[in-house]
């Protein structure tokens, strides 16, 4: 019922929210989605509704502490699907980064001995976390469109779907003021979450968003030291300065791609003497830089012709005037 609420909050919130910015003369005209990426919308509603259902039940049969160290694995499944399924290129330095979140993760979520044991509960937590790899992946197929319809159909779809399930499992409705508390919340955690989340997936990828998106746990620390005046243990500040390794080392990560070409331009000359033509053919040879944004490999080669200068004659009857060509 939490989820369901959390979900429709953030659709209704941000059609509120596009509504007020059109009216404010503020909307962005973006393409809107098509039957080419309904595929892709509704496999991102099925598994943003299945994948709460997983954890909730993994939550069920385990600790918390074993569950909130498998949650780490979304990052990479997310990741692996990216690169296995939909073929989207990972540099080495991205691996490493991503290895660096996930060991910081890790350590922020470890409660002591104990903390990790693998059993049924485990294995709905890591069901979880694939079908968020899939859904992240989904929603990156379509993150060129517009992330405010995406967020409307993510949030009332899968709200709706939670909410029918919430339903049949027996689940009855919160109080009114609680609901409209709830519907708020999920405004602001989900659907301007989420919304951020499309609109970088758009020039990041599906790999490296999910990877700069899980800076959340600590932000989440930084607000529970800021508004409940929480002290974190020493385990937190050892995973803090990994996670701005990690940080650093995803933004240095786009960099630009340079090549430097050498073309071979051939130019003709058309020389008259009375009514003989004489042509020379001048081979040039220049570079061009090309500087392109990629957040992959970057790499610098030359590519190196043999230049030369060649003669032809011919006789031909031409005006007075030079010919250049």
């Amino acid at each position: 019922m939490m989820a369901a609420f959390l979900y429709l909050g953030a659709g209704i919130g941000m059609m509120l929210y596009r509504a007020i910015k059109n009216v404010l003369g503020k909307g962005e005209r973006k393409e809107p989605l098509t039957k080419k990426e309904l595929p892709y919308t509704v496999a991102m509603v099925v598994l943003d509704i299945a994948a709460p259902i997983l954890l909730m039940l993994g939550i069920s049969k385990t600790n918390s502490a074993n569950v909130s160290l498998l949650n780490n694995f979304e990052i990479v499944a997310t990741s692996l699907i990216a690169l296995v399924v939909f073929k989207e290129v990972i540099s080495k330095r991205l691996w490493s980064a991503i290895v660096f979140v996930t060991i910081a993760s890790i350590l922020l979520s470890f409660e002591g001995e104990g903390a990790f044991a693998f059993n049924e509960g485990s294995l709905f937590v890591l069901g979880a976390c694939i079908c968020w790899g899939f859904e992240n992946n989904c929603t990156r197929m379509i993150s060129n469109k517009s992330s405010e319809e995406i967020v409307i159909i993510k949030g009332c779809f899968s709200g709706l779907g939670s909410l029918t399930i919430a339903f049949f499992s027996g689940e009855s409705l919160p109080q009114t003021h609680f609901v409209f508390l709830i519907l708020l919340l999920g405004f602001v955690a989900y659907g301007m979450s989420i919304n951020f989340y499309i609109m970088a997936q758009k020039d990041l990828g599906a790999a490296k968003t999910s990877a700069y998106y899980s800076i959340a746990p600590f932000l989440g620390v930084a607000f529970s030291m800021l508004l409940v005046g929480e002290r974190p243990e020493f385990q937190f500040y050892i995973a803090l300065l990994i996670m701005i390794i990690s940080t650093i080392i995803m933004t240095k990560d786009t960099v630009e791609l340079q090549h430097n070409h050498e073309h071979e331009h051939i130019h003709s000359h058309l020389h008259r003497h009375g009514n003989l033509v004489h042509t020379h053919e001048h081979i040039h040879k220049h570079s061009h830089l090309h500087i392109h944004q990629d957040s992959t490999n970057a790499h610098t080669h030359v590519h190196k012709k043999i230049s030369g200068h060649n003669h032809s004659h011919s006789v031909e009857n031409i005006s007075p005037q030079h010919g250049h060509k």
